[in-house]
């Protein structure tokens, strides 16, 4: 029986064993049809000396959760081992007793690709197999692991500020049946799978570069006045958010996109829309899947780490 008072610590090697990003991405599945992302609670930012704390809470069936996260620029923190850490305290809804602190950075890297390939899932061509990786940190890797999950990858080309950088970050990906390759912006004109994982505060790439079949996933930011993608890209796309609300306050893409009248708001589509068949696409222009990352996906992806650790929760509502 887990003990209330001393609720076990789920480190991240533990996070890594307990679940594969298959099970974290057939977990977030299950969740969308389900969550109503607009009425979460909103994620709360509070600005440190040398970044901001993250304290993102959801309660979802017999589990609540809150991820405290620390998030540090370069600029602000050279001596940061990490970008983001942070913990994600578990509790049982019905008693309130904490029931597991697990790792905030293990569980990051496991549920953004999880959420990035589970959506992905619903817009994306089941023959693509061609992905272009834009950014050479953790969530660029784990992204790789996560798109040869949902669909039969087999070339993945990754592009940094110089192909050289990302020849060197990339030397030691290895996968099975994957050839990773560095490459320039200009290589999303063969890509089916495009995702941008980078800190960029401008656009990465191109809207012209990319075909009307490519989905394309942007993850590296949750800030309003920062993009990845540029408007015109949104503009001839269908594009995918986690929710309208968190789209509206923390999608930079978004945000920027609609202030450049190149997106019309009513537009978008949520990915719960997608899942329950309220919505569909088509594949005669790119879709775009804008994630900023929501507190009910992380109290999912835990609870099912935590249960796969021996630190029973009582499951959510997925």
């Amino acid at each position: 029986m887990v003990d209330a008072v001393s609720p076990p610590f789920i480190g991240a090697d533990a996070v890594r064993g307990a679940l594969s990003m298959r099970g974290a991405i057939d977990a977030i599945a299950r969740a969308l049809p389900l969550v109503d992302a607009d009425a979460q609670p909103a994620r709360v930012a509070a600005p440190l000396s040398r970044g901001q704390f993250l304290l993102m809470p959801s309660e979802l069936g017999a589990v609540a959760g809150c991820k405290v996260l620390t998030v540090a620029g370069p600029e602000r923190a050279p001596e940061a081992t990490e970008r983001i850490q942070g913990v994600m305290l578990l509790f049982d809804s019905r008693t309130l007793a904490p029931r597991a602190i697990v790792d905030g950075a293990a569980l990051t890297s496991l549920r953004t690709p999880a959420v990035s390939a589970a959506i992905a899932d619903l817009v994306t061509p089941s023959d693509a197999s061609t992905l272009a990786v834009f950014g050479t940190g953790p969530q660029a890797r784990a992204h790789v692991e996560a798109m040869r999950a949902i669909r039969p990858i087999d070339r993945a080309f990754v592009v940094a500020r110089t192909r050289e950088r990302a020849a060197t970050a990339t030397a030691d990906w290895v996968f099975d049946d994957v050839e990773v390759c560095p490459a320039d912006s200009g290589i999303v004109a063969e890509a089916d799978l495009i995702v941008c994982a980078t800190t960029a505060a401008e656009p990465v790439l191109a809207s012209p570069d990319v075909p009307a079949h490519a989905t394309v996933v942007a993850i590296g930011s949750h800030e309003p006045h920062r993009r990845e993608l540029p408007a015109d890209l949104l503009g001839r796309s269908h594009v995918v958010v986690e929710g309208r609300q968190v789209a509206a306050t923390e999608a930079g893409d978004v945000i920027l996109a609609i202030a450049d009248g190149a997106l019309d708001e009513a537009r978008l589509l949520t990915a719960r829309d997608l899942a329950t068949g309220a919505a569909t696409v088509d594949f005669d222009r790119p879709r775009v899947v804008k994630t900023c990352g929501m507190a009910w996906q992380d109290v999912v992806v835990a609870a099912a780490v935590a249960e796969r650790a021996g630190a029973p929760t009582g499951g959510t509502s997925a």
